[in-house]
């Protein structure tokens, strides 16, 4: 009898095995696979834009993607580092050996935690209460919570040209019954698609055609433990280059041989909006002239080059056409054709906001079962559903992170409270508060939070309040230090290469100048400070207005999520609310006026409506 069993090994199930086992829970591991545990099947990267921040935010509660990956290495950069704070993020290219090996030691080590190679094909399910798994052998295993985070194999096909091949992104054998019995329980089951681009022999690309793509000369580590275990001078170049006007031709020709346009004519999935297969791009941008590529390094184990970008369906044959329309990958071998894969998915406003599901109670899911796309999302989502089994076997609340206190919260409400129509990828602007989930301050937002469920050791929590109290510290001493028109004082400003102060001013007020930073100015200081402090007080100082008009817009949308609505409210009793704002209710059944708010079809006449009803039948007391 275990605890929790966690059924699936990717991304999802390892930060929910671990977040499970480290809280002192008796864990089981079920995977189709174990030489595919932690597998990075498509993009041989962790993070990009909004997806760094997110794997930030996992370390910062206590999760393991971040440390992994600063141990698997090959090149990192921050994104859009000459753009504000907002918008910057860590990406980094990953060993495809490297980053699954480490986790998998990882949880080989790990007290509380067992791994069992098997493909489950049922849940044990009693009362509306799952009991624990059946495998395909008939073995029944029992748990007192389940989490399924069963990737793309949920009755995975592979689409290549006019070809349909039931197997996973490897040749797996998928799981081929497990969501026709989802399906029985009653949940919706939706089919969705994504692709993954072909991998070319490193030997074969003239890079004389290309442009090196480095790594920032700068240490970087997506975990707040700051543990270097690269050389920022070896790191493995990426290589940028650009469709051409031949490519285009022979796509445009050859539309009706691609699985999504004509190769098949049972699809049924849909694919990823924001990243489709070159055959959308050429379709949906036909004005553009070319669309860029990146050579990216998979391994230094072996040479293949994944290239980014030119995901496809083509036949094999018409794959060799365009591959060898790319400048320098002319005479290209390529090692592993590009294909889509479509599997099945379920409908995740059936879930609660702690990704316990709705229809079964003590199931929880995680990452692309839920109709996500991404290493990360699938990482954050398994974390929290870990972390929330966990507290709900001691009694305890879930932790629901609002949408101004994580990219992690933003998702998931996105998830729970709007669905999915196609796989859903994490950008920017779906964070509406996204100059306060920044890349440097992640730890400040989500360590609290990580230490009070028990994944943050009290080591690193020392740390953390010592670095808070260092940012209150510098914060405080640039208020109270004043600076004078001296002569002395001027110089030195002058020597710094900054203009020279004629009225007095306050350290703090002279580095809401655009052109000083505290870095420069750090003569000026009490103490030496790191530079992710400096950073971090920087950024509060040179925003503080709009960071204040952002946090007063999140209070009000805190207040709204903090007016909760009661679980057997009926919507058929509120007069005249909208037949659209009262299907849309019924079916996601929001906890509370804020997420009401935010489904789509619910307006805000439908708002009132509710909230008078509530008090009127509740003694609700409005605030």
């Amino acid at each position: 009898m275990f605890d929790v069993i966690v059924v699936g090994g990717g991304h999802a199930g390892c930060e929910a095995s671990l977040a499970c086992a480290r809280t002192n829970h008796k864990t089981l591991l079920v995977t189709g696979n174990i030489k595919n545990i932690a597998d990075m099947p498509c993009n041989p990267s962790i993070g990009g834009s909004a997806k760094g921040i997110v794997v930030r935010e996992i370390d910062a509660l206590g999760g393991e993607m971040g440390r992994n990956a600063d141990k698997s290495l090959l090149q990192i950069k921050m994104l859009n580092s000459a753009k504000g704070p907002a918008v910057r993020a860590l990406r980094a290219q990953a060993d495809k050996i490297t980053y699954p090996k480490n986790m998998l030691n990882t949880l080989n080590n790990t007290p509380n935690l067992e791994i069992k190679e098997a493909l489950v094909e049922d849940l044990i399910v009693e009362d509306n209460k799952v009991k624990g798994i059946r495998l395909e052998n008939n073995e029944e295993i029992f748990s007192k919570i389940v989490i399924l985070t069963t990737g793309t194999y949920l009755k995975a096909d592979i689409l290549v040209g006019d070809t349909r091949t039931r197997q996973g992104p490897h040749g797996e054998r998928p799981s081929n019954h497990l969501s026709d019995k989802l399906k029985e329980y009653g949940f919706n089951i939706k089919r969705l698609k994504t692709g993954t681009p072909q991998r070319i022999e490193k030997s074969s690309i003239d890079f004389s055609k290309t442009k090196v793509e480095l790594g920032d000369d700068k240490y970087y580590t997506f975990s707040f433990d700051n543990e270097i275990y690269y050389d920022k001078d070896k790191q493995i170049p990426c290589h940028l280059i650009y469709t051409t006007e031949e490519t285009h031709k022979i796509i445009r020709e050859n539309l009706n041989k691609s699985s999504m346009y004509g190769g098949l004519s049972d699809i049924k999935g849909v694919g990823p909006r924001y990243c489709p297969s070159i055959e959308d791009k050429v379709v949906r941008f036909a004005d553009k002239e070319r669309h860029q590529l990146f050579l990216e390094p998979e391994s230094i184990y072996y040479d293949d080059i994944y290239l980014q970008g030119f995901s496809t369906s083509m036949p094999r044959d018409i794959q060799e056409r365009m591959v060898h329309s790319l400048p320098g990958l002319e005479h290209a071998i390529i090692n592993k054709y590009a294909y889509a894969i479509e599997y099945d998915a379920i409908d995740a406003k059936q879930l609660k906001q702690s990704l316990e599901t709705k229809v079964i109670e003590n199931l929880y899911t995680a990452g692309q079962i839920n109709g996500t796309s991404g290493y990360e999302e699938a990482a954050c989502q398994g974390l929290i559903a870990g972390i929330n089994a966990s507290l709900k076997l001691d009694g305890k609340d879930p932790l629901i992170l609002k949408r101004n206190e994580a990219y992690i919260g933003v998702l998931i409400d996105d998830l729970v409270t709007k669905g999915v129509i196609d796989p859903y990828r994490l950008l920017t602007s779906r964070a509406e508060y996204r100059l306060l989930l920044r890349h440097d301050n992640a730890d400040m937002r989500l360590t609290e939070y990580g230490h009070e469920v028990g994944l943050i050791s009290e080591d690193r929590y020392n740390k953390f309040l010592k670095k808070k109290n260092d940012i209150n510290r510098l914060t405080d001493y640039l208020k109270n230090t004043k600076l004078t028109p001296k002569r002395e004082t001027n110089d030195k400003l002058l020597s710094l290469g900054m203009p020279e102060i004629r009225t007095g001013i306050t350290l703090y007020d002279l580095i809401k100048r655009q052109e000083v930073t505290l870095t420069a100015i750090s003569t000026f200081l009490d103490k030496e400070y790191s530079s992710d402090i400096l950073e971090q007080v920087e950024i509060n100082i040179k925003y503080e207005g709009y960071i204040k008009k952002a946090l007063d817009e999140a209070k009000k949308m805190v207040d709204l999520d903090n007016k909760k609505i009661p679980e057997d409210i009926n919507y058929d009793k509120i007069h005249n609310l909208a037949s659209e704002a009262k299907q849309k209710l019924k079916e996601i059944r929001p906890t509370s006026i804020g997420q009401a708010l935010r489904i789509s079809g619910v307006n805000p006449a439908d708002i009132s409506l509710i909230m008078v009803y509530i008090k009127k039948e509740y003694f609700y007391e409005s605030k």
